[in-house]
């Protein structure tokens, strides 16, 4: 997800912890399933734009399961898109006319996430659109706990772990520094596939400097609190 344009921060509310969710307590880093995922949006006004695709890869522990993906588009409906958007992700408003409302989209992302803890790249944006459309759903919820692999970088970061970090922060060049594969084509799927990469590099990063449970990682990757939530370069607000 990447967006050009002035400085936007976003917030999301604070939601009590599901009483039907797996027990953390103890759970190791390797142990825990997890949905690495991302989106396409047609902005970044959390009034206006909305979510166009959903992109998801399972991971258990540090292994990426190949099999087990999540991938579709879906009509903005009164969200149109822009310009600017379509340059980024290369989506176009024909492709999405005949597509399902994000209100199905959205319902088929949570079934396939389960109880998982999720984990996205400046993850805080995804959260708060998918907040915003959860509206479209009533009687469900999205509690699911959540790991923003920026805020794990930032935090190795200032302890001197990895100093080769790109200052940035952006999805696509710290996969370049870590020797993950980046092709120029952009999609939602793509991109979570990309961060379950960096994911997997850092789990045994984190481990040397004493994270290896699910507690401790929850701590240090909270989208809210976790380092600096978003970085601005040259107006450019971004993950890749």
């Amino acid at each position: 997800m990447r967006a050009v344009g002035k400085k936007i921060i976003m917030f999301r509310k604070k939601k009590a912890a599901d009483a039907n969710a797996p027990a953390i307590h103890g759970l190791s880093v390797t142990e825990a399933r997890y949905t690495v995922f991302d989106t396409e949006l047609t902005g970044l006004d959390e009034k206006k734009d909305g979510i166009i695709s959903m992109g998801a890869v399972k991971m258990t522990g540090g292994r990426i399961e190949l099999g087990e993906t999540f991938n579709m588009l879906a009509n903005p409906g009164t969200n149109h898109m822009k310009p600017g958007s379509v340059i980024v992700h290369g989506i176009t408003p024909s492709e999405l006319a005949e597509k399902p409302p994000i209100g199905q989209v959205l319902s088929g992302f949570l079934d396939f996430c389960g109880g998982d803890i999720v984990v996205g790249h400046m993850v805080s944006i995804d959260l708060a659109f998918i907040g915003k459309e959860m509206k479209r759903l009533p009687g469900r919820e999205f509690r699911n706990r959540a790991v923003d692999t920026f805020s794990l970088v930032e935090w190795l970061r200032k302890r001197g772990c990895r100093t080769g970090f790109p200052v940035s922060g952006k999805l696509h060049e710290l996969a370049r520094c870590l020797g993950i594969a980046v092709r120029q084509a952009h999609d939602a799927l793509m991109d979570a596939f990309i961060t379950a990469q960096l994911f997997q590099r850092l789990i045994p990063l984190l481990a040397e400097e004493g994270v290896g449970d699910i507690e401790g990682l929850l701590r240090i990757g909270d989208p809210d609190k976790g380092g600096e939530r978003h970085r601005f370069f040259s107006g450019e607000i971004g993950n890749f």
